[in-house]
């Protein structure tokens, strides 16, 4: 099977983009991980599916499948970049572009200065949204990681992240830690951990180590999910710049029960084809 593809990055973290509006696209999990693989195929941490909506009211469906093959609910780096590559594509001349994801219904919205600001919808802090194995929701965890019980943060983005607050940025365990977080098991569909230093009200620094994927140069939902944790938390304001190894993210968040906002660029690498 030949197939069309479009490299895509937002802040480093990188994407295959299938264009499956008209002709599905049926992949393996073998085959995902082929086109992910940087060796092997065209590298990326996710793939990305176009596909036609099955919702009345979106304009197209948006699937995520991570590097491991496995399918995700969300992506906020990757929605950027699918609102970027239908315009370009020409699948849409809309400013505004409504998506239906595995986790529910997004907007999309190009601006004037060419970055594109995502209606993340409500951030969800209810445990069993992740899932996440406790009994009753709360501000803070404690949860006993490395022989060590570490105070952290619980939200669905779409997907499930937990957050911790770090001194250092530069110091922070990501190595260590994020993988045994990932797979802890409080969390039985696993969980994206985001290490977080505050350096103001108005701005984070933010290192990501993704479920499926391991520490990525920028993770959209994880931006999200850290800002409306601080938030919780009382630390930020309700516009925060966010700082991620590739890059910044703008995140607005007016608070509890409000959908959170999330601007940033979007950039075609390259196209090509691949036999696969």
């Amino acid at each position: 099977m030949q197939l069309n593809f479009t490299k895509m990055q937002g802040l480093g973290n990188d994407f295959v983009v299938l264009n499956a509006f008209h002709n599905p696209i049926t992949l393996t999990t073998q085959q995902v991980r082929t086109l992910a693989d940087r060796r092997f195929g065209i590298g990326c941490d996710q793939l990305l599916m176009v596909e036609a909506p099955r919702s009345a009211g979106a304009d197209f469906r948006y699937r995520i499948f991570n590097a491991d093959g496995s399918e995700v609910q969300q992506c906020g780096n990757g929605a950027r970049c699918f609102a970027r590559f239908v315009r370009d594509a020409g699948l849409t001349t809309n400013d505004e572009i409504v998506v239906e994801t595995a986790s529910g219904i997004i907007t999309l919205n190009i601006e004037q200065d060419g970055l594109v600001r995502v209606n993340m919808g409500v951030p969800n802090f209810a445990p069993e949204s992740l899932p996440f194995s406790v009994d009753s929701e709360m501000e803070r965890y404690g949860v006993v990681v490395a022989g060590e019980t570490r105070q952290l943060g619980a939200v669905s983005m779409g997907n499930p992240h937990t957050v911790l607050q770090v001194d250092d940025i530069d110091k922070a365990a990501v190595a260590q830690l994020g993988p045994l977080l990932e797979s802890h098991s409080l969390f039985p569909e696993r969980v994206n951990v985001g290490f977080m230093q505050v350096v103001s009200r108005d701005r984070i620094k933010l290192r990501v180590y993704e479920r499926g994927a391991g520490e990525t140069l920028a993770c959209g939902t994880g931006a999200c999910a850290a800002v409306a944790v601080g938030r919780r938390w009382g630390l930020l304001d309700e516009a925060v710049e966010v700082s991620l190894p590739g890059g910044e993210l703008r995140i607005r968040w007016p608070g509890e029960g409000e959908a959170l906002w999330m601007t940033g660029p979007a950039t075609t690498v390259f196209e090509g084809k691949i036999e696969i």
